[in-house]
C-alpha cells in the first residue's frame, strides 16, 4: 500500500535510483505517476505491505519500504528492479548504475563517473566541503540525515588524499 513518506519509521528500507540526467519537466508528472501506481499496486495483496517514493532534484528516484510491518523477498525487490528497468528504457537515462558519482556544483546537481569526479578533487574544481550525495544508504534514517553530505564527511574522503 502506498503511504505518505513521512509516516514510515526511520529504519524503512530504501533504494536511490540516481539518474544520469535530470528529467525534462514534461516528464515529471508521468513518471511520478508511473511511480505511485507501480507502488500502489507493487504487493496490493498484503495489506500490512507499506511503501512509499521520492523523486528529488528531478534526478533521484527513491523507493521505502516499512521493513518493520512486512519482510521484502528477493522476488519482491526482483518486481522493483524490473520497474527501474522499464523506465530506464522508456526515458533512456541510466538508474542502476552506482560506480557514478552525484554531487553539488552549486546549485546544480552534477552526475559524473568516479574518474571524472577523482579528476575534479584532483584539479581543486570540488573540495571538501563540497556536497556529495550518498546514494548507498540503506535506511529512511540515514536518507534524511545522511544523504547530503560533505565530501570530507562521508566514504568518498578517502580520494581527497
Amino acid at each position: 500500500m502506498y503511504v505518505d513518506y513521512n509516516s514510515l519509521p526511520e529504519d524503512s528500507k530504501v533504494w536511490v535510483y540516481p539518474s544520469d540526467r535530470k528529467f525534462y519537466p514534461n516528464e515529471i508528472e508521468e513518471i511520478e505517476g508511473k511511480i505511485k501506481n507501480f507502488i500502489e499496486n507493487w504487493k496490493s495483496d498484503n495489506e500490512n505491505f507499506k511503501a512509499s517514493y521520492q523523486f528529488l532534484y528531478n534526478r533521484f528516484i527513491i523507493f521505502a519500504v516499512d521493513v518493520e510491518s512486512y519482510q521484502l523477498t528477493n522476488e519482491d525487490i526482483d518486481i522493483s528492479v524490473s520497474f527501474i528497468l522499464e523506465l530506464q528504457e522508456t526515458y533512456h537515462v541510466s538508474l542502476l548504475d552506482k560506480m557514478n558519482v552525484c554531487f553539488k556544483q552549486g546549485e546544480f546537481v552534477q552526475y559524473k563517473e568516479l574518474k571524472d569526479f577523482k579528476k575534479l578533487l584532483k584539479n581543486k574544481a570540488l573540495t571538501g566541503k563540497s556536497i556529495i550525495f550518498d546514494n548507498l544508504v540503506s535506511n529512511k534514517e540515514d536518507l534524511d540525515n545522511h544523504w547530503e553530505l560533505a565530501i570530507e564527511d562521508s566514504w568518498y574522503n578517502r580520494f581527497l588524499r
